[in-house]
């Protein structure tokens, strides 16, 4: 399966970051999932500083040093994507995003495959009617994944990226591998340790390989 092009998917919104004033304009960029981009670490501790929208933003900033940027956080811990979905309308698409972030696959396994699937296409349908590009994020492996014990949880967590990978590429966006590039590092030596506050949040040295998964496609034209 493939996604957009990423050298190309968000080049309207990279022509508009490299404008200086007076012809620049605000790019709104909304990320909208549970609690991770809510930047919940070890609960209820939130290190909104440390999570990967605020990493996006001084990201985002370093390269595109004229640019006014919003990274708007509209996330709710121990969310899933039926009420994301519910709420996308009047607490995402009100903030006239440039581009939507969209962040559920970790607790949409309660929910499972279908109704998740129906949650996040509509979702897509509804910025892709406004004009917003999206990208869509896999969940990271937890420390469920590693273990003998939690062996249908695991096979749920991966059928969910396997969903996400699909909804990437049938509607042709853009995609933030975090279970890849976890994955990725694991095998090449780290341990799923090194990027975990708890459970299954992430801490900031997790939140950076998923802001610069984000990070990616914001190539210049």
């Amino acid at each position: 399966m493939t996604c957009a092009d990423s050298k190309s998917y968000l080049s309207s919104i990279t022509s508009e970051l490299i404008k200086a004033w007076p012809n620049n304009r605000i790019i709104n960029v909304v990320c909208h999932g549970h609690s991770v981009p809510a930047g919940y670490f070890r609960t209820p501790v939130v290190d909104t500083l440390g999570a990967y929208p605020h990493q996006v933003l001084e990201g985002l900033k370093e390269r595109y040093p004229n640019a006014v940027i919003n990274v708007i956080v509209t996330a709710i811990g121990g969310e899933h994507s039926e009420a994301g979905n519910s709420r996308f309308e009047k607490e995402v698409l009100s903030h006239q995003p440039d581009v939507v972030v969209i962040d559920y696959a970790t607790n949409d396994r309660g929910i499972g495959l279908e109704r998740s699937e129906k949650a996040w296409l509509a979702m897509i349908k509804a910025a892709k009617n406004r004009g917003c590009k999206l990208i869509l994020l896999t969940s990271i492996p937890d420390l469920n994944s590693y273990s003998k014990e939690h062996i249908e949880h695991e096979s749920r967590r991966r059928d969910h990226c396997d969903l996400v990978r699909r909804l990437a590429s049938d509607e042709e966006l853009a995609l933030a591998d975090s279970d890849l590039s976890y994955s990725k590092y694991i095998g090449q030596g780290g341990t799923i340790l090194d990027l975990l506050s708890q459970g299954n949040h992430p801490n900031r040295k997790g939140h950076a390989i998923i802001a610069q998964d984000i990070i990616r496609w914001f190539h210049g034209p």
